[in-house]
């Protein structure tokens, strides 16, 4: 089950070999993003994609923990939309924006890339910061940034699966 695979073996890569990544893939994790689960089918999201080297570099200024933006072929920031909200789903962007940005690193894994999901929101003055850079306008929400790129090396998976954090039926 390629899908399984994907999520076990899925993890953070900050190295990357210096190749671009192809438009075709770039469309393939655009699409996985926007085919995530949202409440309401509300789908706030919007994406902005990044592959201009000094724009990368300004970028992972914003925050010390980004320096891997340096050297990355590619950056997607998934941002909300605040002006399609519905008051019944207003509060789950949230979960709306994290649920993408999984699907596009899931994706990422399952087509030979590596990333790593880079906090951004609820920061609001890093997220003006990230306004700022790239002219997004206000009512629009930066809410995550994904580094991503072919791998330097591949990474062992972790053993995740922990047994007494599990319950059944009751806690």
């Amino acid at each position: 089950m390629e899908g399984l695979k994907a999520i076990l073996e899925r993890r953070s890569y900050r190295v990357y070999k210096d190749a671009p990544v192809p438009e075709d893939v770039i469309g393939n994790l655009l699409k996985a993003g926007m085919y995530a689960p949202s409440a309401m089918n509300s789908q706030p999201w919007e994406f902005l994609v990044v592959r201009d080297a000094v724009k990368l570099a300004a970028l992972s200024e914003i925050i010390s923990q980004w320096s891997m933006l340096k050297k990355a072929p590619l950056c997607m920031i998934v941002m909300a939309n605040a002006n399609g909200y519905r008051a019944s789903t207003a509060e789950f962007f949230i979960q709306d924006c994290a649920c993408s940005s999984m699907c596009i690193l899931l994706a990422a894994q399952a087509q030979g890339l590596g990333g790593v999901y880079l906090g951004l929101y609820p920061k609001e003055k890093e997220m003006d910061k990230v306004r700022t850079l790239f002219g997004i306008p206000s009512h629009i929400m930066p809410f995550s940034v994904l580094s991503i790129g072919y791998p330097d090396k591949m990474i062992q998976p972790h053993k995740n699966f922990h047994k007494h954090k599990v319950h059944t039926d009751t806690y």
